[in-house]
């Protein structure tokens, strides 16, 4: 048996309705001490780094519902957060509804768009697939880098010149940076327990159906067609909601940022913190945007990551292919076991 075999193994065999709501009840409860103490330890710098981080962990456990329930390849997760952001702003200028709204526009947009690059993939696996949804993040960059974001200006596009150009305006009940923080903190908890449910219930187990074979699934009665399309647009829902908090973030969104190369880049942080595990997400998260963030704030190129993870992918890939979050798992369930055991004795 692999290791992912072993890993979904439990959801494939049903977790009762007493124990579901104690395993969902670790997401809330951590991302709730993380905000805390990120919010009383880190300076204004770094509290910008932890929130686009906390944010592009939504965009992460997409993929790990991809990668990890399916064992599908996308790369182009990040342009699904550039669609998410884009649209996000578009509605958040054009008609200045309430952030919810606007935030909740670019989710669904990503969703449509995630669904409608997956769908006709459905029959590519592996190399296959990864080159598809590659080409796919380069064609978002091309066209975004000709468009750019809204900006507040007039026209389906929103571009303003000048003086025109205004920033999104936050929530109302986060207008501040530490307030947005725990904004972003508490719309990240319900992304990610929304998607930790959907490894644990039904849709979990169809999706742990799929990956040991379609015959499989299909057999069992389910309907790998609707299951797949299933993942593809929650992956994109949860990007685009990521796009909308980076938006909000920094009032503005640049297209440079959203290079073909990012959504590799977010694939293999993925892989390097863990899809197998709900906080594998969060900790991917913190090193796409915390490792830059201390290189930049130690003087160092910031072009340095691309070695460092490449290394840490070769490492997680050899030695780890559970990730971060599943060797603190392992090392969580020695200790409770040394635990039981001393308690016996």
């Amino acid at each position: 048996m692999t290791v992912q075999e072993q890993t979904i193994a439990p959801t494939a065999e049903g977790i009762s309705m007493v124990r579901l709501p104690k395993q969902l009840l670790h997401v809330p409860v951590t991302m709730a001490i993380f905000s805390i103490v990120v919010a009383c330890l880190a300076n204004s710098f770094w509290l910008s780094a932890a929130t686009s981080a906390v944010a592009l962990s939504l965009s992460v456990a997409g993929l790990a519902i991809l990668y990890g329930q399916l064992g599908l390849v996308s790369l182009c997760q990040f342009a699904l957060v550039g669609v998410g952001g884009w649209v996000t702003l578009r509605v958040g200028h054009a008609f200045h509804p309430p952030f919810e709204l606007s935030l909740l526009a670019g989710g669904v947009a990503a969703s449509l768009v995630g669904l409608a690059f997956g769908v006709p993939a459905l029959r590519l696996r592996g190399l296959y697939l990864a080159l598809v949804t590659l080409m796919l993040a380069g064609a978002f960059q091309i066209v975004i880098s000709a468009w750019g974001f809204p900006d507040g200006g007039p026209g389906f596009l929103g571009r303003a010149d000048g003086a025109g150009r205004a920033m999104l305006a936050r929530p109302a009940v986060a207008d501040g940076e530490i307030p947005y923080f725990f904004y972003v903190c508490a719309v990240a908890a319900l992304g990610l327990l929304i998607a930790q449910w959907h490894k644990l219930a039904r849709p979990g187990r169809a999706w742990a159906l799929i990956r040991k074979g379609e015959t499989v699934a299909v057999a069992s009665g389910v309907n790998v067609l609707i299951y797949n399309a299933w993942a593809f647009a929650l992956s994109g829902l949860l990007a685009g909601l990521a796009g909308g908090l980076l938006a909000g973030n920094v009032g503005q969104l640049d297209g440079r940022a959203f290079g073909a190369f990012e959504s590799l880049n977010l694939f293999a942080l993925a892989i390097v913190g863990g899809v197998f595990n709900w906080y594998g997400a969060v900790i991917a998260g913190l090193l796409l945007r915390a490792v830059p963030a201390l290189l930049t704030d130690l003087g160092i190129d910031g072009y340095v990551t691309i070695g460092i993870f490449g290394v840490a992918l070769f490492h997680a890939l050899a030695t780890a292919p559970t990730g971060i979050a599943g060797q603190i798992s392992a090392l969580v369930t020695r200790l409770n076991a040394a635990l039981s055991r001393g308690k016996a004795g």
